[in-house]
């Protein structure tokens, strides 16, 4: 049994429900140190109190797009647990609309959300994980690779896609690996929102958090870059 100070820890935003919950559940099982960050604190609150109020998780409100929020949240996870290995960059949401008939005024938020939030975590992050040659993993989806007609999302999506392969070809000189994951359909509070799921088969937040938990777990020296996880069914 590896000692608790010397086992893995990862920091997980957006954590407090679905892929980063999931995630989060995962690793705590595997036996890593966890810390998620949310902007609810009930939802914060109530996750921690399902899985009992383990020793092995740090809850931190604060807005994945706010740069003093996540610098705060790295800088408390390392004072408590004394390194980070990983950080999942989870938080996210889809305004639902188009290009062509939207409401802009939800699009500043979504942006800044999918893609400076990612942005920051990595910057906040990298001296930690160099310490570790820790891994960064990105979660992107599906709508970061296909086109979709007016998708704003998925132009957040596809900036995340950038975003990935630009941070590997920098950070991988340190021995820091870079991982997006990028999810088709999965049933989420993401779809809360749309009104209502879409149609088709989804994959569950437990189904992708095993693809996510399988990328961080891979051998020292081996970094998965690119991970494309659809349910069988989902033609695009």
């Amino acid at each position: 049994m590896t000692d608790s100070h010397d086992s893995p820890v990862a920091l997980i935003t957006g954590g407090g429900s679905g892929i980063g919950a999931a995630v989060a559940r995962r690793l705590l099982d595997a036996g890593h140190r966890v810390a998620v960050t949310g902007r609810g604190e009930a939802r914060l609150r109530g996750f921690a109190e399902e899985l009992g109020d383990p020793d092995g998780l740090l809850t931190f409100v604060g807005n994945a797009a706010d740069y003093d929020d996540v610098r705060s949240a790295v800088d408390r996870t390392l004072k408590e647990f004394g390194r980070l290995d990983t950080v999942v960059a989870n938080a996210g949401f889809a305004t639902h609309d188009t290009v062509a008939e939207g409401d802009p005024a939800g699009w500043t938020e979504m942006v800044l959300t999918n893609v400076l939030g990612p942005a920051l975590l990595i910057r906040a992050s990298i001296d930690a994980l160099k310490e570790t040659r820790g891994r960064i993993v990105l979660v992107g989806s599906v709508a970061g690779f296909v086109h979709g007609p007016g998708n704003i999302y998925g132009a957040t999506k596809w900036a995340v896609t950038g975003l990935a392969e630009n941070t590997r070809r920098q950070v991988t000189e340190f021995g820091v690996g870079v991982t997006l994951i990028a999810p088709g359909r999965v049933e989420t509070p993401f779809w809360d929102s749309y009104g209502s799921l879409p149609p088709g088969h989804l994959l569950t937040a437990d189904q992708l958090a095993d693809s996510i938990v399988w990328a961080v777990g891979q051998p020292d020296g081996v970094d998965v870059n690119t991970v494309v996880v659809r349910p069988i069914g989902q033609p695009n």
